[in-house]
């Protein structure tokens, strides 16, 4: 009885932490959406008033970005979003790096898919800088079931990238793993008609509270461990995720995509292609439905943010011995008695602040295999509320890859590549995105930090020249 007793409240106890989850997450979306449409309202009425005509609502994500003085002659930096983010042009000009593209005036923000696999973004982002049609390519298509083509750039946004004219990459979060297989790609000449690239394409690569090898917040939001974090647990909040997705593909409306887009589209999962039908089939996992289904498949983004997907990818990816690499790894965590509990209340997101407290006590399932020999709970408990600080530092796992931790940038000049640099610094998964203000003085000091980083100490064989604001 007592045994019943327990396992009710546990269960109970659950479903209120899902509901509640569900809430604050769901309502942060609809902040998000509702402050874009009421930000572009305002615009536009403001546009008509001054000027006397008629001004549209949205612009989508092609009309809304300004073009980049990109002429070959200073590599471009290129920021890379994670899941749930957004490009430029999106949500009525908000910025997912709350305006630090503003710090140089040849920066590039591609908009990705924020629910898509590592391995489709990755593709994604050659495209749009390359230009031409994405393809995802003919074995990964049918063996996820989706269109091998997707969305066409008529001209890339930076045409002439090749090894003589290099890009530096940021990618926060899922954004530093898609960048990475990027690069392995370009080693492996893996686009077809493009058989000149290699890896000496990516002059650096920063990771920006990246998911270098996975989270354990997967698995607390409902990625399953038994089967190698591929599907989910038939109540979580992931669960709530997937379903929001499905219809928000589904019904296919255009007045909401030209906001945001959950990148999708090479599933055909639109209400014009599969009817009340498909929709059935992929609110239930139906196989063989008309739709590919990413979710039954596992070619979306969150088995990949597993530490089992993130070894998986880290199997085949290299760390480039030509290429510089950078990490922060953020921290809001600290130790007390033992235990690992948030440092603060204030300082950290309330998005966040139940999850820090959670990844710092989940624990590996007994009886289930581990992710890779040598796991230990203890070594994932510091976090950001997102990510384990542990995963964030540099790729280690299955296998170690050459390091440095910086504790003062003069200590590590000349700066050697083939070397991940990484530093600690106290912030939560939210810092350095959408909220400059929020950001303060942290978000400065580390865009300031990467940003003159690629400009004054990155190199091949020259000095880099003088930039027009610097002259």
């Amino acid at each position: 009885m007592r045994n019943w007793l327990r396992a009710a409240l546990l269960g109970a106890l659950g479903a209120a932490e899902l509901v509640v989850s569900a809430v604050v997450h769901v309502g942060y979306a609809f902040y998000l959406f509702g402050a874009a449409v009421a930000g572009d309202v305002s615009a536009s009425l403001v546009e008509g008033l001054t000027r006397g005509g008629n001004a549209g609502v949205a612009k989508n994500a092609a009309e809304g970005e300004d073009e980049a003085v990109l002429d070959g002659s200073v590599p471009p930096i290129v920021l890379v979003h994670g899941i749930f983010g957004f490009g430029k042009g999106r949500l009525g000009g908000l910025s997912y790096f709350a305006g630090a593209e503003k710090k140089d005036d040849r920066v590039l923000v591609p908009d990705l898919g924020s629910l898509t696999s590592v391995y489709d973004r990755a593709r994604e982002l050659f495209y749009y800088l390359k230009g031409g049609v994405v393809d995802y390519g003919e074995e990964h298509s049918r063996a996820y079931g989706h269109a091998r083509f997707g969305r066409a750039y008529a001209r890339g946004h930076y045409p002439l990238w090749d090894a003589d004219h290099p890009v530096h990459f940021v990618g926060h979060s899922a954004g530093a793993q898609v960048i990475r297989l990027l690069q392995q790609m370009l080693h492996d000449r893996a686009f077809d008609g493009h058989g000149d690239t290699s890896e000496g394409w990516v002059l650096s690569v920063t990771s920006l509270s990246g998911a270098l090898n996975g989270s354990t917040r997967a698995y607390l939001d409902g990625m399953r461990p038994e089967d190698g974090g591929v599907s989910l647990r038939p109540a979580c909040l992931l669960q709530v995720c997937r379903v929001g997705s499905i219809l928000y593909h589904w019904l296919d409306l255009p007045c909401l995509r030209r906001y945001y887009d959950f990148g999708l589209d090479h599933f055909g999962m639109s209400r014009r292609l599969v009817g009340a039908a498909g929709l059935v089939d992929l609110l239930l996992s139906r196989p063989g439905g008309a739709a590919g289904d990413p979710f039954a498949t596992g070619d979306w983004i969150l088995p990949d943010l597993t530490i089992h997907g993130a070894a998986r990818i880290n199997a085949r990816v290299r760390t480039f011995p030509g290429t510089f690499y950078f990490s922060y790894a953020s921290r809001r965590t600290t130790k007390v008695r033992g235990a690992t509990v948030p440092s603060g209340v204030l300082g950290i997101h309330p998005l966040l602040f139940i999850r820090v407290m959670q990844i710092g006590r989940w624990r590996y399932p007994a009886g289930v295999e581990p992710p890779y020999p040598g796991y230990r709970d203890e070594d994932w408990e510091d976090n950001d509320g997102a990510l384990n600080t542990f995963s964030m530092t540099h790729p280690r796992i299955p296998d170690e890859h050459p390091s440095l931790l910086v504790d003062n940038d003069s200590d590590c000049h000349p700066l050697r590549p083939g070397i991940w640099y990484y530093k600690i610094v106290e912030a939560d998964h939210m810092t350095f995105v959408i909220n400059r203000q929020r950001g303060g003085v942290q978000f400065d000091l580390v865009y300031d930090s990467i940003f003159q980083t690629c400009r004054k100490h990155v190199f091949r064989t020259a000095p880099p020249p003088t930039l027009p604001n610097q002259s």
